[in-house]
């Protein structure tokens, strides 16, 4: 029953600008409720775990002035990696594994855009589907940190390369280029 209602929740979800936001909350929960029992058991519950005690951290412990997305991926998955979110992917070659199959811990490298010159990286906080996951990630909100953000790959082939992020609102917003994930 999950497959076939997936396509007329995601339609729901899409059209969720058009309604209130409390309505447009609702939904998303609605569909996060649906696709809970697909998560995988075992080792992601123990890095999800692992993750999410490294993020009470970085939350107990903010930076003074901007909270940025670079430092703080950096410091909940150990990728030691600098500079703009942009260079992540290609600094990763050769130092650590990439790959487009989203797992908990992993860094989801996203490409530049016009909307986002510098890029953007988030961490996978739990993988729902094969095309829809949570991050936890830094100044998606500006200058928040925000936990168990729904993404949904939107891309053609489903290999990850485009996808629509949830906004603080609880609604889908535009489609984002993504390199691919990082893993630690």
């Amino acid at each position: 029953m999950q497959t076939f209602l997936r396509p007329i929740l995601l339609s729901l979800a899409l059209l969720a600008p058009l309604a209130a936001p409390a309505q447009a909350e609702r939904a998303q929960q609605g569909l996060l409720a649906l696709f809970a029992p697909a998560q995988k058991a075992g080792p992601d519950r123990a890095a999800r775990a692992e993750l999410k005690a490294a993020v009470k951290v970085a939350l107990a412990n903010p930076p003074r002035g901007r909270i940025w997305c670079v430092p703080f991926a950096r410091a909940v998955t150990g990728v030691e990696i600098r500079g703009n979110a942009k260079t992540w992917w290609d600094q990763a070659k050769g130092r650590y594994p990439r790959g487009a199959e989203p797992r908990v811990g992993a860094v989801m490298a996203f490409a530049a855009s016009r909307a986002m010159p510098k890029g953007h990286v988030a961490v996978v906080s739990k993988v729902i589907d094969d095309r829809t996951v949570l991050v936890d990630q830094a100044n998606w909100e500006r200058n928040r940190i925000t936990q168990d953000t729904l993404v949904i790959d939107v891309s053609a082939k489903g290999d990850w390369s485009q996808v629509r992020v949830a906004n603080a609102g609880g609604t889908l917003g535009r489609v984002n280029p993504v390199k691919g994930f990082i893993y630690n």
